[in-house]
C-alpha cells in the first residue's frame, strides 16, 4: 500500500495520501491547502485519485477541498453530522486571522462501520464524535493503520471547548473504537507525529 503524509496549511494539518501500487486508485484524507504538495506526492506514485475524505468539519482540514476536488475529478465523503461546516469554512478561517474558501457539498456521507475500497485495500469508517458530531477515524485493518484525525493525538486528545465538541464523548469513543484494536496499530493523527494504539493505552494522559 502507498500511505504517505505531508502538512498542510496554516495549521499543518497532517494530509494523508493513501493509494493502491496494483490498480493506482487513490484517495486523499483532510486537503488542508497546499494544493502543490499533495499533487506533488499524487502524481510521483502515478496515483488516480477517486475520493476525498474529510475526517471532520474545520477549516484547517478541508480549506484546500475546493482545489482538490477540481483537480483530481474525485468525489468528497464527510460525517452527516459535520457536512453543514462545508459551507461555513471561509468564515470560519477569517475568525482566527487566516484566508479561506468554502468547500463544496459532500457527494456522499461516511456512516460508521462503512467500507471503503482503495483498489485491492480496505479502509473501515469509525464514527468517532467528540472534538465534533462528526468526527470520524479510517482504519485499515489489514494494514495495521488508523488515521485519527483530531479525535486521538500522540500523548493527546482532540479539544472539544469549540462548538458540538464534548469531553465525555471524546472519551467514549476513544475507549470503545480506537483501544479495542490491536496495540500494534500505528494511529496517524491530523496533527503532529504517529504514535501506536498501545502507546496511547499506556501512556496517554488523559486516560
Amino acid at each position: 500500500m502507498i500511505f504517505e503524509s505531508t502538512a498542510v496549511g496554516p495549521l499543518e494539518v497532517n494530509c494523508y495520501i493513501v493509494g493502491c501500487k496494483q490498480s493506482l486508485e487513490g484517495i486523499v484524507v483532510d486537503p488542508g491547502g497546499d494544493l502543490d504538495k499533495i499533487s506533488a506526492v499524487v502524481k510521483r506514485h502515478g496515483l488516480k485519485i477517486l475520493t476525498i475524505i474529510n475526517t471532520h468539519g474545520h477549516f484547517d482540514h478541508l480549506g484546500g477541498n475546493r482545489q482538490a476536488l477540481t483537480a483530481f475529478g474525485a468525489r468528497l465523503l464527510i460525517h452527516l453530522d459535520d457536512a453543514p461546516m462545508l459551507g461555513k469554512s471561509a468564515e470560519v478561517a477569517r475568525m482566527y486571522g487566516i484566508p479561506g474558501e468554502n468547500s463544496p457539498e459532500a457527494d456522499a456521507y461516511l456512516t460508521d462501520g462503512m467500507e471503503i475500497l482503495v483498489g485491492t485495500h480496505r479502509l473501515k469508517v469509525l464514527h468517532t464524535p467528540g472534538h465534533t458530531q462528526g468526527g470520524c477515524c479510517l482504519y485499515f485493518e489489514d494494514e495495521h493503520k488508523v488515521i485519527t484525525g483530531d479525535t486521538l493525538f500522540a500523548d493527546s486528545i482532540g479539544r472539544t471547548d469549540l462548538p458540538g465538541g464534548s469531553h465525555d464523548q471524546l472519551l467514549n469513543s476513544i475507549r470503545t473504537k480506537l483501544f479495542t484494536m490491536p496495540d500494534n496499530v500505528i494511529a496517524y493523527p491530523g496533527h503532529g507525529p504517529q504514535t501506536t494504539i498501545g502507546h496511547e493505552k499506556r501512556c496517554n494522559p488523559y486516560f
